[in-house]
């Protein structure tokens, strides 16, 4: 991940934020025959505390490729990103970026049992059918859905250390991250608010 402190995130509520709004997450574990990747929705465990805590859950046998709860995996978490033409910036200033807001996060995964594994699938489930037309519920037939429940395992993950990164033309002036932010608009919107959104802040949300 690019080091520069221009784009550094230390705050976690910031990295939650991420998370929330981008659940769709890559697992990498450093197995004993290599690196294995896989991708899985993930759910903050809401604790009421300021550590980062994901709830998910694998597809059998991804739990063996993994090795899960034997060693440290990653999991990267993407957010909203897009190509910075360098068009929009000032004359002769000729190369160009990727602005992207990215959390990379580490921790040894807790393998859940049978019952609680079955609870996260159903958070998992009633998470994004909430607020759905005729959305569905595991719960609607449990001896069904507790059947299909074994085929997965669920994790939980402690998150103990992280490195996020909001590149998003924090170097340049104000008038030219303004009109990255106005040439983004039409195809990554949420990308160019929060190009506004660190402006309007006055540095990288959460850096320290």
């Amino acid at each position: 991940m690019l080091r520069s402190a221009h784009y550094r995130v230390e705050d976690p509520a910031q990295v939650r934020r991420l998370i929330a709004a981008h659940p769709w997450a890559t697992i990498v574990s450093p197995t004993t025959t290599g690196l294995v990747a896989s991708h899985y929705p993930v759910l903050l465990e809401e604790a009421g505390q300021e550590e980062i805590v994901l709830l998910s859950h694998v597809g059998r046998p991804d739990d063996e490729h993994h090795e899960l709860g034997r060693h440290e995996v990653l999991v990267v978490v993407a957010g909203p990103h897009g190509y910075v033409s360098p068009s929009w910036y000032a004359p002769g200033d000729l190369v160009p970026t990727w602005n992207h807001l990215t959390a990379h996060l580490w921790g040894v995964p807790e393998v859940l049992g049978e019952e609680e594994n079955y609870e996260v699938l159903c958070r998992l489930t009633e998470h994004f059918e909430r607020g759905r037309p005729g959305g569905r519920d595991l719960r609607e037939d449990e001896a069904a859905t507790r059947r299909a429940a074994r085929g997965t395992r669920g994790l939980r993950l402690r998150v103990t250390r992280f490195e996020a990164r909001w590149k998003l033309s924090q170097t340049k002036t104000p008038e030219v991250a303004e009109n990255v932010a106005r040439q983004l608009e039409a195809v990554h919107p949420e990308l160019a608010a929060e190009v506004r959104a660190v402006r309007a802040g006055g540095g990288c949300p959460g850096h320290r």
